[in-house]
């Protein structure tokens, strides 16, 4: 089921089962997707990590995660791009912004609990519907619809997160900092610099993450790095010394240190590595 506006305003509902693959759909540009995984037997990889998932688990992806699906029984998908609805310019509606979308986590996801479900399946039942009006409320509909399930999920996962832990400017301080990574990984480096963009301390940026996350800042600021780092080497053509400068290092000596400190290997060791048949998630189709 898709929807499409006059404004490029895109969403797709996909109901599909026993998928083994993904791919990226180059028409549609800064897409974010919802993937619902349902039944027992889940199993995909990413970043060359199997991960096994429970039933009502859901994975919320932008367009550079890649995963593959190697055992799966039903998911349910919802793609859509920012004309539509971006949880940037929205945030204070829906502040997801540095949790869900747009963070330095390498895979967000949740399980839903089960004392929820029956409102996801609702949700779900409810967009089917919608999605079939073809009246003039039916974007504004869409929209709103949009808008309250990621409410739902961004509640779930902060609780899921252990976020009851900070209050709330503390809270707003983390989805901040993990944007802010993801908009400057390449550029600053260290946790001073993001820091000073948050007007904060790096003590007080340490002792806050300490409370809810087992990464420290600049932990979670190489993690973020070499995640581009295996991206440009895993599906580019750049050569390492390319790859070290487009991520800010000063010399290809000091970027291979930094993946083989990270990785265990060199970054070309990495690139001889079978690519598989990795997917990008952020254009699904069934």
């Amino acid at each position: 089921m898709i929807y499409k506006g006059h404004n490029n305003e895109f969403i797709e509902l996909i109901d599909f089962k026993k998928i083994d693959s993904l791919y990226f759909d180059n028409n549609l540009s800064f897409p974010l997707t919802f993937v619902w995984v349902k039944g027992k037997k889940t199993e995909i990889e990413f970043e060359g990590i199997k991960l096994n998932l429970e039933n009502n688990t859901i994975l919320c992806l932008t367009s550079f995660h890649k995963i593959e699906f190697n055992a799966l029984e039903s998911a349910r998908s919802i793609k859509f791009n920012r004309e539509f609805y971006c949880v940037k310019d929205h945030d204070t509606e829906v502040s997801c912004k540095g949790l869900l979308f747009y963070s330095t986590n390498q895979l967000p996801h949740f399980r839903i609990p089960k004392d929820e479900v029956h409102k996801f399946e609702t949700f779900w039942k409810m967009f089917q519907i919608e999605m079939q009006s073809k009246d003039e409320l039916q974007l504004e509909m869409l929209q709103m619809m949009l808008k309250r399930f990621i409410i739902l999920c961004t509640r779930i996962y902060k609780s899921q997160m252990n976020f009851s832990l900070l209050e709330v400017n503390e809270v707003d301080l983390v989805r901040e900092f993990h944007f802010l990574v993801e908009q400057h990984f390449k550029s600053k480096h260290s946790v001073q610099e993001y820091a000073d963009l948050l007007n904060k301390s790096v003590k007080t940026l340490a002792n806050i993450f300490s409370k809810v996350s087992e990464k420290s800042p600049l932990q979670i600021i190489h993690q973020r790095k070499i995640i581009e780092a295996k991206e440009i080497l895993r599906y580019t053509d750049k050569t390492i010394k390319e790859t070290a400068y487009e991520l800010g290092f000063e010399d290809i000596q000091t970027f291979s240190r930094f993946f083989k400190k990270m990785e265990n290997m060199s970054p070309s060791a990495f690139r001889k590595l079978p690519l598989g048949s990795f997917a990008n998630t952020s254009g699904m189709t069934a």
